[in-house]
């Protein structure tokens, strides 16, 4: 370890990874302060990487029983074992902590293992497993130390019975019941993740809905798979206790929805609440470097902190916490560091949703676009009406497209459907270049395809324009 560096980042996860990568890109030393054994933080070892993982295999287990049934009326939960399923994710993981550790090396960025304070506006204590402290100065440090759960109030995870994000992946066996208790992103996830492998999965959720952040019609054809996947939510659900029942062999949720108390049996509980970013014990309150109500670390468009040469990017930064962003985010924030002007506004993600199937969306919903005065057209296309569709036997779903109603301009593109996470990036593309619908018709998709959902919702949205029946001629011909 050197006594300076360029910049000394605080995490491993997508946000210190990429700024670490961009900085030795451009030419600068880097160190890399890791407090946890293996690096990637919640991306790669708990997050992001191994759940979808989970996903591809229990994915593949449930295309296949959509296809020929349950083998001799046994359910995936009792023919397959849990260590079993999660084998393919432990060997995506080693493989991602390869790729991981290989990037960093090549790029001549060094790694040290141990506690990081910040002492100073230009340097950082490191204190190793064996207690030795060590201080090193930077020109800049960028902090990208994540975020984590926040415990719940009226019972506790047991990592048994009880689950978290953490024990969850090392489940020995698949529960034929699993009580979900949350409803986020990555609650629905393994929601769908766990029907998939034949598991009565029940939702308590203690908001009012979930998923408001949707387009309405993508909302309410989620909320009906959700209901033909046979996944029950309670919405405002207060949870009072939950216990294990050793004379039924159960664990029991005690919850108030609607005013009414119920008791849910259930094989495990999988609670999802809310997080908190990891600032303990950084040294931020010497420094004076500010954060908001909810703890987060404040930063301005360029990701710097109220301190000229601290950054801070990723989950610690505050919410939407997505790894797709946090690589943005620390890239940009390398940038900032070294010439590079870029604001964070110009790395706005897709809504990506990977349960089965999946959601994702783009730009404006259809209220969104209407709340601005914006006139615009709905083009829409089923997935029932796909060749893909019918050919892979998923043919539940629908793409929406969003456009202005006297330029054609496309303003959104909203998917719940297989593939949906994919190809939200035609749309988005066509969005961010200020494209319209007329693309859509002007080039061909291929066939069979789930893309070709664009060229059916373009017509789609075109005809009603034109008012249906009329010919198509005038509009091509001003494309």
């Amino acid at each position: 370890m050197k006594q300076h560096y360029d910049v000394i980042i605080i995490g491993s996860g997508p946000a210190g990874f990429s700024c670490a990568m961009q900085s030795s890109k451009l030419g600068k030393s880097v160190l890399v302060v890791e407090n946890k054994e293996s690096l990637g933080g919640t991306w790669i070892n708990t997050g992001t990487v191994p759940s979808k993982a989970l996903r591809e295999t229990a994915y593949n287990i449930y295309k296949f029983t959509s296809q020929f049934g349950d083998k001799d009326d046994i359910k995936p939960y009792e023919r397959y074992k849990m260590k079993d399923v999660l084998k393919y994710k432990d060997k995506v993981i080693f493989n991602e902590n390869i790729e991981l550790w290989g990037n960093l090396d090549k790029n001549l960025i060094e790694i040290a293992k141990g506690n990081a304070k910040i002492s100073g506006s230009n340097s950082v204590q490191i204190t190793d497993t064996k207690g030795t402290v060590t201080e090193v100065n930077s020109d800049f440090i960028l902090i990208a130390t994540g975020r984590h759960p926040v415990p719940p109030k009226n019972f506790k995870i047991d990592h048994v019975k009880v689950l978290d994000i953490n024990s969850l992946m090392n489940l020995h066996h698949i529960p034929a019941r699993l009580v979900i208790v949350g409803a986020n992103v990555h609650a629905l996830e393994y929601a769908t993740i766990f029907r998939a492998l034949g598991t009565k999965v029940t939702i308590l959720n203690d908001k009012h809905d979930y998923f408001n952040f949707l387009d309405t019609e993508i909302k309410e054809e989620f909320d009906e798979i959700l209901k033909s996947f046979r996944i029950a939510i309670h919405n405002d659900v207060e949870i009072i206790d939950v216990q294990y029942n050793p004379l039924r062999n159960r664990t029991e949720v005690k919850f108030i929805n609607g005013g009414e108390t119920r008791v849910i049996e259930t094989e495990q509980v999988l609670y999802f609440g809310s997080f908190y970013p990891n600032i303990e014990n950084l040294g931020l309150e010497k420094l004076g470097i500010k954060t908001t109500k909810a703890g987060f670390i404040e930063v301005n468009d360029y990701f710097r902190t109220n301190v000229k040469s601290i950054y801070a990017a990723g989950d610690v930064s505050g919410p939407p916490a997505l790894a797709s962003l946090a690589f943005s985010q620390g890239m940009l924030a390398s940038g900032n560091m070294f010439g590079e002007q870029t604001k964070k506004g110009q790395d706005k993600a897709p809504v990506a949703i990977y349960s089965i199937p999946e959601v994702a969306a783009y730009g404006l919903t259809e209220s969104e676009a209407k709340k601005k005065g914006i006139d615009v057209t709905i083009g829409r296309a089923r997935y029932d009406r796909l060749t893909k569709a019918d050919v892979s036997k998923h043919r539940v779903g629908r793409l929406k497209l969003v456009f202005e109603t006297d330029t054609f301009r496309l303003l959104g593109v909203h998917i719940v459907g297989e593939g949906a996470c994919e190809i939200v990036h035609i749309g988005q593309a066509v969005i961010v270049m200020k494209g319209d619908v007329r693309y859509f018709i002007n080039n061909v998709m291929n066939y069979p395809s789930y893309a070709e959902a664009y060229r059916i919702a373009a017509f789609n949205g075109v005809n009603r324009v034109l008012k249906g029946g009329v010919k198509y001629k005038k509009i091509l011909e001003t494309s």
